[in-house]
């Protein structure tokens, strides 16, 4: 019970300070070399999944990002939860155009990438991203709990919690 406790309140503290890398690196803050090879492997992979992501969102390329996503897909935020049943689903409802003009946004970028928990098959990524507006100015950052897993199809994101709206 008390190493349970201690690594849940580890997870929030990392959750709740921001970690900035310079010159738009991404801080990461992996699994150390003692951790099993395969656990190593399976957070490399997920990282993986994770700068596909971001690579997809930014170029606004909606295929591919339903892609790096696992179904059935959860994501918590605005106050509430969204289940996209399948890849189709997600795709019929993600107009990143749309977002782009709501929110005057342009690309974000991962800012940390910290491992909270992880085996060979799940893998639990603390991070924090910023949004840039198309002037390139950076202007709102949001923390954010992804939880990839490994499926028949590969590794994908199964559950996003954000702050973001």
């Amino acid at each position: 019970m008390r190493i349970y406790f201690f690594l849940l309140l580890n997870s929030l503290l990392l959750l709740a300070v921001p970690s900035f890398a310079s010159d738009g690196e991404i801080a990461l803050d992996l699994l150390p070399e003692s951790a099993s090879a395969d656990v190593r492997e399976a957070e490399s992979q997920a990282l993986e999944v994770m700068y596909d992501f971001m690579r997809t969102f930014n170029g606004r390329d909606v295929p591919n990002f339903a892609r790096t996503l696992t179904y059935p897909h959860v994501r918590v935020a605005s106050g509430g939860v969204t289940v996209f049943p399948d890849r189709q689903s997600f795709i019929n409802a993600t107009d990143l155009n749309a977002f782009a003009k709501r929110f005057n946004w342009s690309h974000s970028r991962w800012d940390s990438i910290a491992t909270v928990q992880a085996d060979a098959e799940k893998v639990h990524f603390a991070v924090q991203f910023t949004r840039f507006n198309p002037e390139g100015e950076a202007y709102v950052s949001f923390n954010s709990l992804y939880i990839l897993q490994r499926t028949e199809s590969g590794w994908g994101i199964r559950a996003r919690s954000s702050f973001a709206p």
